[in-house]
């Protein structure tokens, strides 16, 4: 996710007890039940894709957080550093599943810094406005304690979804599902995240987005770094200078497959076949491609 706002911004935190999907009369995702995380992520992968029907569940969001934008003070710059690592196919795919190893990056807490590791499906509306859906794990200045979440981000509502009850901590793997609703009846452009948990799928988020039931999708590390530290904890505005990098430990993906259709099957995602672009790295951040894209690695370069 790319954040789209200039510094002194103001966050909203919505604290929900419902699951981080939309609810709607017709979609079969809103009669699953409730999820019971458990303590750990499996040890075992998933054998077979998520379905409506089966042994499938809904996660419950503990908190939806969205940045609203602030006016800019006279003499502030915009600035703020992004750094994306990893790969965007070039052509669209109805899904795109792997598993992602999480790590424990320096975010500076009161801060707007953050570190995610995620996939994401999205589309360019052409306006320039991008639709998108992602999910994975992230690391925030702004809140969560210094701690690495599951989470959510959907522009249907521009907002962060965090999933407290999954426990992870630095070394875990965790698997993130991103596909199209192949078994979604009538319901058109609907996608849905899912977590491999516990040996069985949690339902992250279930949305409606102008999609089709293809996007490109990614793959990516993304390192934001603020540019003016302590905004958040009421400092007073300042010239800002250019934003300082933090530690990224080395990020894992590996499994990492894509699905040409919602009722296909799935394949690497080799770039003999997925046709893709890349963020390669930067200064303070590389990328180490094993195979391309299937299995690699992103964070501190050295």
């Amino acid at each position: 996710m790319t954040l789209r706002w200039l510094p002194r911004i103001a966050l909203v935190t919505v604290l929900i007890a419902s699951s981080g999907w939309a609810a709607y009369n017709d979609d079969p995702a809103s009669r699953l039940p409730l999820c019971r995380p458990g303590a750990k992520p499996s040890d075992m992968p998933p054998a077979e894709p998520p379905s409506l029907t089966g042994d499938a569940c809904r996660a419950r969001a503990t908190s939806v957080q969205r940045v609203r934008v602030a006016p800019l003070p006279s003499g502030l710059r915009s600035a703020g550093s992004y750094s994306h690592l990893g790969a965007t196919s070039t052509g669209t795919w109805s899904g795109v599943l792997g598993r992602i190893t999480v790590r424990d990056p320096a975010v500076r807490p009161d801060t707007l810094d953050f570190t995610a590791a995620r996939f994401m499906a999205r589309r360019d509306a052409g306006d320039g406005h991008t639709s998108w859906l992602e999910a994975g794990w992230a690391e925030t200045g702004w809140s969560g304690g210094g701690r690495q979440r599951i989470y959510t981000y959907d522009t249907n509502r521009n907002s962060w979804t965090f999933f407290e009850d999954y426990k992870i901590h630095s070394g875990d793997q965790v698997w993130i599902y991103l596909e199209s609703g192949p078994d979604s009846g009538q319901l058109a452009n609907e996608w849905r995240a899912w977590l491999w948990w516990g040996d069985k799928w949690h339902l992250l988020a279930s949305q409606r987005l102008p999609l089709t039931d293809s996007a490109q999708v990614e793959q990516y590390v993304e390192v934001y770094s603020d540019a003016q530290p302590g905004s958040l904890s009421g400092e007073p505005p300042g010239v800002q200078s250019a934003p300082a990098s933090y530690s990224v430990p080395s990020v894992s993906f590996d499994n990492v497959q894509v699905k040409a259709v919602p009722a296909g099957q799935a394949q690497f995602w080799r770039d003999d076949t997925v046709p893709s672009t890349t963020g390669e790295g930067t200064a303070a951040y590389c990328v180490n491609w094993r195979t391309r894209f299937d299995t690699w690695s992103a964070g501190d370069c050295g």
